[in-house]
């Protein structure tokens, strides 16, 4: 009686439990779903700008999603650039204020908002900004205002751009843990840091060289913005010409220096207030809310948009890896979808895994046999991410969009001298010559080095075979612009990488044209987890996020990045084709 007794009692918790839970999901999705009139915007409204969350592409959120503001971790790029484009034919719209320091977004992304902030200003409508302190990224996205303020004691970074890349190879000999590294490319530098303590040549060239490239992309930009030649801009950049807020106003990069109250009443005055009235402010984050509603979805056809984003792995994929499961399910989900009529694949990826590379070229090859298929690069299509593109039926990049790499390499991780050291010995037995194909705890003999040279070989050829069909040009062109380099989105298009410079509307009107649609709407590709589905997964445990803001607050985020790019190497599994380096750029 007692076990029946306990077992009811169990059986009634659950179900009471889940009771909450349900009632709980509806009163959140009565207070938070709401509907486009729980977000009032008055008249005489300026919408404001304030960038605080780390960027993506895509965070596949939905505006009916109740539960998905508590899972932000980002800000979809998507989302930020329909509200731009919504908030310029809004009436009650009558400008915009940039209130953000340190914005969490990659140079391509960061151009992006530039570009739709342009295209707000031809409605006549105002930008102002304002900032603390603004990083070079900041002043980029600042530069396309009619007016920038600083504060007082403020801060302005123009120095130019330098990179900097970490090298572990005295750090192996310390510690007795090696990276065995195999690579075909003389710019393949990804596995340089394991090899030496110093920058190759070739390794420094190529960095050199893109980010004087992108570096020149952004000058042109900000000379077109502050009415200063490019020439003027990069003396300032010598002469640290903006490092006061005083030099920064002589040098004409911005215009005032005020405190925040006063900027608040310059916008007063920018949209005709009565100085004694509270300014009408309208945060990005709730405007979303009101724009993602109306997204043109003019007709019954649509164009899909697939984004592939973050590292390339074997298996499912999510919001922040890609995978084979979940990209190709997308795009036979696009293909054989009678509505949509063109395919466009949004691809922001350093590269990874080559398998998984070649599985999703080959799900996009079917795909294009029945619609046409168009790239759009953000901020990194690198390697793996140069691979997805390359068979695309056209190929459109951002001018600072790093992309090309192609190249390949392997690493194994090796722990034999570590293990010596401390007394640790291996025995293998196997039926056959290489049965034991090869132990962590033993230095790499010459036959597996020698078996996993020619899979990087073999790889390297298909890569540069499958980029040769796709670009239509012979293997030794593709040979001659690949060795792992990287190129900037200008120069990938000077060598024929890319078709044209552009940004992920350029590519859907592409698209549409070559669907011949003048009419149509936009379908997205994957679907992620819903707020939903995250909350029960977490109520089983601590959520990653949450662990890699315990680590981060623990150990600093510096270091927490040097962690990260350790652990990555030693995740690898199979040939590799990658970013030839992390890339950090100042």
């Amino acid at each position: 009686m007692n076990f029946l007794r306990n077992l009811l009692a169990a059986i009634l918790g659950c179900l009471f439990a889940f009771g909450i839970i349900f009632v709980m999901f509806f009163v959140f999705a009565s207070l938070f779903g709401g509907s486009e009139d729980a977000v009032v915007v008055k008249k005489n409204s300026v919408l404001e700008l304030q960038l605080q969350l780390p960027i993506s592409d895509y965070v596949g959120g939905s505006a009916d999603d109740p539960f998905a503001s508590f899972y932000a971790e980002s800000q979809g790029l998507d989302e930020i650039l329909n509200a731009i484009v919504v908030a310029k034919d809004d009436d009650d719209i009558k400008g915009i204020s940039i209130n953000n320091n340190f914005i969490l977004a990659g140079l391509a992304q960061t151009q992006a908002i530039r570009t739709a902030l342009q295209d707000f200003k031809t409605s006549g409508k105002f930008i102002y900004t304002y900032g603390d302190f603004y990083m070079q990224k900041d002043y980029y996205l600042a530069s396309v205002a009619d007016s920038i303020f600083i504060n007082p004691v403020g801060i302005l970074d123009f120095r130019g751009l330098a990179s900097e890349v970490l090298f572990f190879k005295d750090l192996q000999e310390k510690t007795g843990v090696k990276m065995e590294v195999i690579r075909h490319g003389k710019y393949k530098s990804a596995v340089e840091p394991y090899l030496a303590n110093e920058m190759s040549d070739a390794n420094r060239t190529q960095i050199k060289e893109l980010i004087h490239s992108l570096w020149t992309s952004m000058v042109e930009e900000i000379a077109d913005g502050r009415n200063i030649l490019p020439k003027d801009l990069n003396i300032i950049a010598d002469t640290l010409g903006g490092r006061t807020p005083e030099f920064a106003k002589a040098s004409g990069l911005i215009d005032e220096i005020v405190f925040h109250d006063q900027y608040e009443e310059k916008l007063k005055f920018a949209v005709d207030s009565v100085l004694d009235k509270d300014l009408n402010i309208v945060l990005l984050e709730d405007y979303i809310t009101r724009s993602n509603k109306k997204i043109k979805t003019t007709g019954s056809n649509k164009i899909a948009v697939i984004f592939a984003q973050g590292e390339i792995i074997y298996g499912e994929g999510n919001a922040s890896m890609i995978g084979q499961g979940m990209m190709n399910k997308a795009i036979i989900k696009a293909k054989e979808d009678d509505k949509v009529k063109a395919i466009v694949l949004r691809v922001d990826s350093p590269g990874g895994s080559a398998l998984t590379s070649d599985i999703i070229w080959r799900e996009i090859e079917l795909a294009k046999e029945v619609k046409p298929v168009i790239v759009s690069m953000g901020n990194v299509a690198a390697s793996g991410g140069y691979y997805i593109a390359a068979g695309a039926d056209k190929i459109f990049a951002e001018p600072t969009t790093i992309t090309g790499s192609i190249g390949v390499f392997g690493v194994v991780p090796n722990v034999s001298e570590l293990a010596a050291d401390m007394g640790i010995n291996a025995e293998q037995v196997g039926t056959n010559k290489n049965s034991v194909e090869y132990s962590l705890f033993e230095p790499m003999d010459d036959t597996f080095r020698s078996v996993v040279q020619e899979g990087v070989e073999s790889t390297y050829q298909t890569f540069l075979q499958r980029v040769a069909q796709g670009r239509n040009k012979t293997m030794a062109e593709v040979d001659s612009m690949a060795q792992g380099r990287v190129w900037s989105g200008v120069d990938a298009k000077r060598i024929g990488l890319v078709d044209e410079l552009g940004n992920l509307n350029d590519a859907i009107e592409e698209a549409a044209k070559m669907a011949d649609l003048k009419e149509f709407g936009i379908k997205k590709f994957p679907r992620y987890k819903t707020g939903i589905e995250r909350l029960m997964e977490d109520m089983g445990g601590v959520s990653a996020s949450a662990k890699k803001s315990l680590i981060e607050e623990e150990i600093g985020v510096e270091a927490y990045g040097i962690l990260k790019q350790v652990k990555s190497a030693m995740e690898q599994k199979g040939i590799q084709a990658r970013m030839p380096f992390a890339l950090d750029i100042k």
